[in-house]
């Protein structure tokens, strides 16, 4: 696979991921995994947990320059939004994702994911699962 899109999870996991093969050759995140992982280290229950949160953000700011989520991405939105309504689901519940499945809908990107269940119903999107590496 050449370019694809690293949900906010995927991101969090990647060093821990073995199955490589269902990752991109090139690697990329949204500027709404960016925003997901700068709220970490503010709700952390423990300076442990929060330092751990804050090197995961800083690592992310270090390794990608983020594809914005522009005018494309909010046209995309809206499309991620009405396919997530039609079938029973919240837009609102799930806010960060259909963000992140705009942004790749926007680009002619797959997202990369171990949580598929997360991006289930958003018409126009090539969700590509990757196990989980607890399971």
């Amino acid at each position: 696979m050449a370019r694809g899109i690293l949900d906010t999870s995927t991101l969090i996991l990647l060093a821990r991921i073995d199955d490589v093969g269902s990752l991109p050759s090139e690697p990329l995140i949204t500027s709404i995994t960016l925003a997901e992982l700068s709220v970490g280290p503010l709700v952390a229950r423990s300076d442990v947990e929060r330092a751990a949160r804050q090197a995961h953000l800083q690592q992310a700011e270090a390794d990608f320059e983020p594809l914005p989520f522009d005018a494309l991405a909010a046209r995309s939105f809206g499309l991620v939004a009405a396919s997530l309504r039609q079938s029973g689901r919240k837009p609102a519940a799930r806010a960060y994702d259909a963000m992140i499945a705009a942004v790749c809908i926007a680009h002619g990107l797959p997202v990369h994911t171990c949580n598929p269940r997360d991006f289930a119903a958003i018409g126009g999107l090539d969700v590509i699962a990757v196990q989980h590496p607890d399971t």
